[in-house]
């Protein structure tokens, strides 16, 4: 391989074990706190007595759901991370695109033997990104449904509030108590984390995320409706999985539309912030750019005239009248 093509760095494998592996791992550490423990306490929010938006039907639990949340999440973490494989290939597979990226991104020489190929990094790099963008919407989702306690709208379906000793003869009392509910404690508990859907978070975070990363990178000059299928399928995948969770009375509109300009606000800054819209890093040596001014002529810079030189030109001009 040609020398033009490498570039030696040796900062790249400590950053990325001892600042991005960290990083990464923090974040997941959070996300496992946020999801499996109570370190976080969830905020106790008061309701008025016989509230219409909270008298809806339980649904039952959440694997019980048209879109149970495992597989839900399975979808949403696995097809970004199998189109971003398969498409980094395939590229990097066809001769014209595979010269466009040797290009843009040159083969890593890490020390005396590690080469670290541009296939490898980009598909590391957004495979990566997309990842820590996944955890990051978790955590943003579940930091907003602990501080906020938003009523889910089947609430007090499985809260079953006792109102024995409390003046709730009117619709309009407002019930700050949080030890009225009688019903199971985990769906209550449940029932108070709704804003935002985490759901729909999810979804829209990685169908934007798989949207940005196929209209970036896939260069199709034989059809043009493929890429706009793939698109808009995705999104419109993620805005369904939002309308069935308002459907099934899970989530408040509110609570959905939210979730969604959450996860595509993340998406969004990750592909045009961190990952530059998903193109490659342009490696130009400032040598190169000083070399560029060298070649260029004197004569093309902007030149001043003196007044001598203008003297001799106004003498020269005249002579040559008076010998006509």
């Amino acid at each position: 391989m040609a020398s033009d093509n490498m570039q030696r760095s040796y900062s790249v494998i400590p950053c990325f074990i001892f600042v991005e592996l960290v990083i990464m791992a923090g974040t997941v550490l959070l996300a496992y706190y946020f999801e499996c423990t109570d370190t976080f306490g969830l905020h106790i929010q008061g309701f008025f007595c016989n509230d219409a938006d909270l008298l809806k039907p339980y649904p039952g639990g959440e694997e019980s759901s048209f879109i149970p949340p495992l597989i839900l999440y399975c979808v949403v973490a696995a097809v970004p991370t199998g189109v971003i494989f398969v498409g980094e290939m395939s590229m990097f597979i066809m001769k014209s695109t595979r010269e466009a990226l040797l290009v843009q991104e040159k083969t890593l020489i890490t020390g005396e033997c590690c080469y670290l190929n541009p296939l490898i990094r980009r598909i590391i790099r957004f495979i990566g990104v997309f990842a820590f963008g996944l955890f990051a919407t978790d955590i943003f989702v579940n930091a907003g449904q602990v501080v906020t306690g938003n009523l889910a709208p089947y609430f007090l379906s499985v809260c079953k509030p006792n109102y024995t000793g409390t003046e709730c003869r009117f619709n309009h009392q407002f019930i700050t108590n949080g030890n009225i509910c009688t019903g199971h404690q985990g769906a209550v508990e449940r029932a108070r984390r709704s804003f935002p859907s985490k759901e729909a978070s999810l979804s829209v975070y990685s169908a934007v995320y798989v949207t940005m990363y196929i209209t970036s990178t896939i260069k199709t000059k034989s059809s043009r409706l493929a890429k706009p299928v793939l698109c808009l399928g995705t999104l419109c995948a993620a805005f369904l999985t939002g309308l069935n969770r308002v459907s099934e009375y899970r989530n408040h509109c509110s609570d959905v539309i939210a979730g969604f300009i959450l996860g595509s606000s993340v998406a969004l800054f990750l592909g045009i912030c961190v990952v530059n819209n998903f193109k490659g890093v342009h490696t130009t040596p400032s040598k190169q750019k000083m070399e560029d001014y060298r070649g260029i002529p004197l004569m093309t810079f902007p030149r001043v005239e003196s007044p001598l030189e203008t003297l001799s030109a106004q003498n020269h001009s005249a002579s040559m009248t008076e010998v006509t």
